[in-house]
């Protein structure tokens, strides 16, 4: 069994115990479920910002902890004070250490666009992301049948959500739908969790320009960002690299700022 099938498997069950705890009724009861999301895919358009989508999140299974102390307050404010036009918050517990109080915390101190990443795979996901204060949610490809992708991303859309979804081969761009806004290419192989720029340059001539076209995953190098923008990408989820560091706000703003050294340079020449 490989790593994403060992996720989903307890996504499932975790799932299961949840509806049990906090029934549908009880979540659309939240402050957040009648909030107007604020548009993801405004947000990484815009001339103005970065298109960087800074990620919190504690640990990973390919890397175990990365930074399991780190306050989602501080790094959240520190983000977007860096010029990052997004945040994504893991809220998976078991593999990455997240929660969904950590998304909701993110959403009291931050007026931007905000990413549920989680492995979603019912509808009951939908309705919980809504509930916890999140404007977009991340469906993956891989582990979800093209009907079921159809039918969450509709959901997600009915509730006012946006919709990311990630790929990793030119197939599943198959399941693409109208109801999805961003197409992310995952660098990072979820079964064997290699990674590789490649596979964003790779894929990128198949993704409609209908949809916000997103790198995620193994971006470490602003010289990697500067690339991928050329080849036609607008948005770029990073998240290790910052949450390795003492101060991720510090290493964003620093990433931002070599980005656009960068497109100077590359103006001026």
């Amino acid at each position: 069994m490989d790593i994403l099938e060992k996720i989903v498997n307890h996504k499932k069950k975790e799932v299961a115990e949840r509806k049990a705890l906090f029934p549908t009724k009880l979540l659309e009861q939240s402050i957040y479920f009648n909030t107007p999301s604020v548009s993801f895919r405004k947000y990484i358009l815009r001339d103005d910002m970065s298109g960087i989508i800074a990620e919190f999140k504690k640990k990973s299974p390919s890397q175990g902890d990365i930074n399991p102390y780190a306050s989602v307050e501080k790094v959240s404010i520190g983000y977007m004070q860096a010029g990052a036009s997004a945040l994504s918050v893991l809220t998976d517990n078991h593999f990455f250490g997240g929660k969904n109080a950590d998304l909701t915390e993110a959403r009291k101190f931050n007026f931007c666009p905000i990413l549920r990443k989680d492995f979603i795979i019912d509808e009951y996901q939908i309705i919980e992301a809504k509930s916890i204060g999140a404007d977009v949610v991340l469906l993956i490809a891989e582990c979800l049948e093209k009907n079921q992708l159809r039918q969450l991303a509709e959901t997600a859309k009915q509730l006012g959500l946006e919709v990311l979804m990630e790929i990793h081969s030119v197939e599943q761009l198959g399941k693409l739908n109208p109801f999805v806004d961003a197409v992310g290419v995952n660098n990072r192989n979820l079964k064997t969790f290699e990674v590789s720029i490649e596979t964003s340059l790779k894929l990128i001539e198949g993704i409609p320009d209908s949809v916000v076209k997103i790198s995620e995953s193994g971006l470490s190098k602003a010289a990697s960002v500067a690339r991928l923008k050329r080849a036609g990408y607008q948005g770029f989820l990073v998240g290790t690299h910052f949450m390795h560091t003492a101060n991720p706000a510090k290493a964003c703003a620093q990433f931002i700022h070599e980005i656009n050294t960068l497109g100077q340079r590359k103006i001026i020449a």
